[in-house]
């Protein structure tokens, strides 16, 4: 029997495998992924962002735990050799409205310890020349990394410490006893004294395995990118965001670089027909009835029809895409945009039609469920699995 068995080899399932390797050096510790390798999913699929921590609300888990490891991440890089570069983040108001949300964002960067400058339009497009707005709010400690590359470092790291990972065993059944929890998977059955389970996409139904009605439903949002054309590369020194509406849970189209000297367009948020639905083509029965029979899903999408419809508008027709970008980039071409592949963000919906915002923990007795973890995961992943590690340790005699 193993001593504490973690499901999920994204980045969050590493960290934690790591950090639990580090509190309990003489315990047994095993992680399973269905998938062949780790970082398969979301943490292989996003936009490769060192976040600060402008957008989340002072006080909530993704404020503190962002705040926390924006610092971690680029430790752990230094320490394991993964390049990474703090470029900064313009946050770009484009018109009247979006001034008036800038002082929103100001205010709370503020809230949230970090280092701002507010920047006119002359100084805008002194820093961009290739911007257009009537102001910016500049964010310094922003960065960029390969997530993935990390997530590795973390399963190295794991296994060096005595972990096992387990790839390719995709879990079928959870059984939670008064000494143990067995893990049904497609390789066999494993038992642990405990449990942690960072699913991402299936986070919902991983806790129904243990028969808990988890409360929300996850719902995937596609998020579709381009790549901007190689003479393109040169096109910005730092991330570019536009304001974002705060009635909205995402922060619209962007142009990120990316580590490797390329940049990114995107992505846009467009409702998933599978719940790892990466191309439009993909569709899922069973997700899909699972959503629409929803009632916080069905609730969120009344809500949401008009940008709904807009967003798949944009995915449909490039031209609606480009020009969401063209609004403070105005110098790109549709033949700016070349393909590049797409991610899905695991959305936790409550049956009322919130979408929940912070992250989301549901435990038992002998298992700590990671439910709700979207953007800033990656960049607050240390500080989550440290805080996975306590609870841990709290909950469970290893006498």
């Amino acid at each position: 029997m193993y001593d504490v068995i973690i499901i999920g080899g994204g980045i969050l399932g590493l960290s934690t495998a790591m950090q639990l390797a580090d509190a309990l050096p003489d315990r047994r510790l095993l992680l399973l992924e269905k998938e062949a390798g780790p970082a398969r999913h979301q943490s292989g699929h996003n936009s490769g962002v060192i976040h600060a921590g402008v957008y989340y609300t002072p006080g909530s888990l993704k404020a503190r735990f962002c705040h926390q490891g924006n610092r971690a991440t680029r430790d752990f890089c230094d320490a394991h050799g993964i390049d990474y570069e703090i470029c900064g983040k313009m946050l770009v108001a484009t018109n009247d409205a979006d001034i008036q949300r800038m002082k929103l964002f100001w205010d709370r960067a503020g809230a949230n310890g970090l280092q701002r400058e507010w920047l006119e339009a002359d100084a805008l497009r002194e820093r961009e020349p290739n911007i257009v707005g009537q102001g910016a709010i500049f964010i310094p400690s922003s960065g960029i990394v390969d997530y993935a590359k990390v997530t590795e470092a973390m399963a190295v790291e794991f296994q060096k410490r005595g972990g096992m990972i387990r790839y390719d065993h995709r879990v079928t059944g959870l059984e939670e006893h008064p000494g143990e929890v067995v893990v049904k998977t497609s390789q066999g059955d494993v038992s642990g004294r405990y449990l942690v389970t960072c699913s991402g996409l299936m986070a919902d139904r991983v806790v129904r395995m243990l028969g808990r009605d988890p409360g929300f439903t996850i719902c995937p949002f596609r998020g579709e990118y381009y790549r901007l054309a190689d003479r393109q590369e040169r096109l910005v020194n730092h991330l570019i965001y536009p304001i974002p509406d705060p009635a909205m849970p995402f922060l619209g189209v962007h142009l990120t670089r990316m580590i490797d000297g390329t940049v990114t367009v995107g992505p846009n948020a467009v409702l998933a027909l599978a719940r790892e639905g990466y191309r439009k083509s993909d569709l899922s029965l069973r997700d899909m009835l699972g959503m629409f029979t929803h009632p916080g899903i069905l609730r969120v999408l009344g809500r949401t029809l008009k940008p709904g419809i807009r967003e798949m508008k944009n995915s449909l027709f490039k031209r609606g895409y480009l020009e969401e970008v063209r609004k403070y980039c105005p110098s790109l071409s549709l033949e700016d945009l070349q393909p590049w592949p797409a991610g899905v963000r695991a959305q936790a919906v409550s049956r009322d039609g919130r979408l929940i915002d912070d992250f989301l923990f549901v435990n038992t007795r002998r298992t700590v469920n990671v439910c709700n973890a979207p953007s800033p995961a990656a960049t607050s992943a240390i500080p989550i699995g440290g805080h996975i590690v306590e609870k841990v340790k709290e909950q469970v005699d290893f006498g």
